[in-house]
């Protein structure tokens, strides 16, 4: 069987599909956002659209795909053999750095769980469940060690999860405190290095 290869325009249109519904999912939600308004965004008719993606669940579905993936890629990369305070403080850097790069990502994927996590509950039931156990286990490993603080592993990671990802998630809310023009993340890794420095601490 031959696999017809995308041309260049193809995954152009196909991109620019992808950029504009993300956009328009971070903004609206999966309720709110229409093929309609993702047409518009995208510069291209709705046909054109649907040439690519066969309804907007499947375009849904290719930008949950793209991000699961990448989203847990840093929690993967924690490192068992690890210096155990520098393992976890460069975790929490490179989820404030997701928060600086990917925050309508991140709000794609916080507007899905607010949701109840309808698209991919599978994903989070087993996948990331089986990887917060697994890094989980490595960080009561370290506390048993006495290498770090007595901390709970769990709640430890969907500390770090609260504190960078609500930088992209409620950014809208930090310029009106700190000013329209200021960056929202401007200090925020020295301050939460300071906080986590601290709550590791033996």
């Amino acid at each position: 069987m031959t696999v017809q290869v995308p041309t260049r325009i193809q995954m152009r249109n196909r991109r620019r599909i992808l950029d504009a519904a993300l956009e328009v999912f971070a903004q609206r939600g999966f309720d709110g956002a229409t093929l309609d308004r993702i047409a518009q965004a995208a510069g291209l008719s709705k046909p054109n659209v649907l040439y690519y993606f066969d309804s907007k669940a499947a375009i849904h579905r290719a930008l949950l795909t793209d991000l699961l993936e990448a989203w847990i890629a840093p929690l993967r990369a924690l490192d068992p053999d690890g210096d155990p305070q520098r393992e976890i403080l460069g975790y929490v850097r490179r989820k404030l750095e997701m928060s600086r790069e990917f925050p309508r990502e991140s709000r794609l994927f916080a507007n899905e769980i607010l949701h109840g996590a309808p698209h991919v509950q599978g994903f989070i039931r087993g996948e990331l469940k089986r990887l917060v156990d697994d890094r989980a286990a490595v960080i009561g490993g370290w506390v048993r060690a006495g290498r770090i603080a007595r901390v709970d592993p769990v709640h430890l990671i969907i500390s770090i999860w609260a504190l960078t990802q609500h930088y992209a998630d409620f950014e809208a809310q930090i310029r009106m405190i700190r000013g329209e023009d200021a960056d929202p993340l401007d200090g925020a890794a020295e301050h939460l290095e300071m906080h986590f420095t601290r709550l590791l601490a033996p």
